[in-house]
């Protein structure tokens, strides 16, 4: 039974697939029936949503899908999952008036006002001050997300959608470097989001056991062939070794990880005079205290004669369950009411 004040929102990362469903004539966003289902089970995008659909009581006129990928044309391609679809076919397939699309940080980024402080946890600075942008919002999951909000409570916001996760990652140390040099050499070049996702804290934790075979400098012996591929643990294996603290190369590869996400966080907030930064994704809420003893901070600042404007910015993490499916609710409903 179709239902004109429903619609469907969605939250599609490279590993899994969130949706639930929101009244459009609610005072405030409510979600209800949310689920996540794992891509993998799913030949696309469309079987997902239709499974999804099949075990809910009404069915959505209108719906907003927040991607992990950019949305600018109707052709939608995932960036870390072979899903592709038209977004026209997909909105008659479905039978909706209306199919917003959305990068997944762009939603996340829409969420930001809405987020009560229960579901944030800050790092540096105060929730008390008026939140204004521009907000820098970046975070590591499947892959690594960044998106720029701008404006104020009072004269409206607006999401700015990027794909910053991919620009050129910049080693410092020989650590870095020695990743840096491995994961050119498998993939032609290094960007950020190799590093700042969950496989790449696996490729961080491999390559550091292995360092003295992956260094930059390193050249082969006579008749020494091609170096060995080191092995890869689960990136939530190496968070929970790392936390449990006996696990001396796990502890190592998470602190590089806090330090490159440090360095990087630093550097949107540099490009886009970010008065705030927000961390969100799936992966930094499950170490917030070890990320506060990191270099986390030390690398943010660490940017020479900008550091002084850097100090007074505050960091903040979202601890919210669904922000990109909370943020979809809030963009499909920015048309027909002030605030969400």
């Amino acid at each position: 039974m179709s239902a004109p004040n429903i619609a469907l929102v969605g939250d599609i990362g490279g590993t899994n697939a969130r949706f639930a469903l929101i009244d459009l004539t609610a005072p405030k966003v409510e979600l209800r029936e949310s689920k996540s289902l794992p891509n993998a089970d799913f030949a696309s995008l469309q079987h997902a949503i239709e499974h999804y659909l099949a075990g809910v009581s009404e069915h959505p006129t209108r719906a907003a899908l927040a991607v992990a990928c950019p949305v600018g044309s109707d052709e939608i391609r995932l960036t870390n999952r072979a899903w592709s679809f038209s977004r026209a076919e997909l909105q008659a397939t479905l039978g909706l008036d209306e199919l917003r699309m959305l990068n997944d940080f762009g939603a996340v980024a829409w969420a930001i006002p809405a987020l009560t402080d229960a579901d944030l946890v800050t790092l540096h600075g105060s929730l008390t001050a008026p939140l204004q942008g521009p907000i820098s919002v970046l975070g590591p999951g499947t892959g690594l997300g960044v998106a720029l909000l701008v404006g104020t409570e009072k004269t409206g916001w607006h999401v700015i959608e990027t794909e910053g996760g991919h620009i050129g990652f910049a080693p410092l140390g020989d650590e870095e470097r020695a990743i840096s040099a491995w994961l050119t050499a498998q993939h032609g070049r290094t960007s950020t989001e190799r590093l700042l996702c969950g496989k790449g804290l696996s490729e961080i934790d491999a390559v550091l056991r292995g360092a003295n075979q992956f260094s930059p400098t390193h050249r082969p012996l006579p008749g020494e062939t091609t170096l060995q591929t080191p092995s890869l643990r689960d990136p939530a294996d190496v968070v929970a070794a790392a936390l449990d603290g006996h696990d001396t190369a796990a502890r190592r590869a998470l602190a590089r990880f806090c330090a490159v996400l440090g360095s990087v966080a630093g550097d949107c907030a540099l490009i886009h005079g970010a008065r705030t930064v927000v961390i969100a994704g799936g992966i930094v809420p499950r170490f917030i205290p070890f990320l506060r003893s990191s270099a986390f901070r030390e690398r943010f600042l660490a940017k020479g004669r900008l550091t002084p404007l850097l100090e007074s910015v505050p960091i903040h993490i979202i601890t919210h369950p669904h922000p990109g499916l909370l943020g979809a609710a809030c963009a499909l409903r920015a048309s027909e009411l002030a605030s969400c």
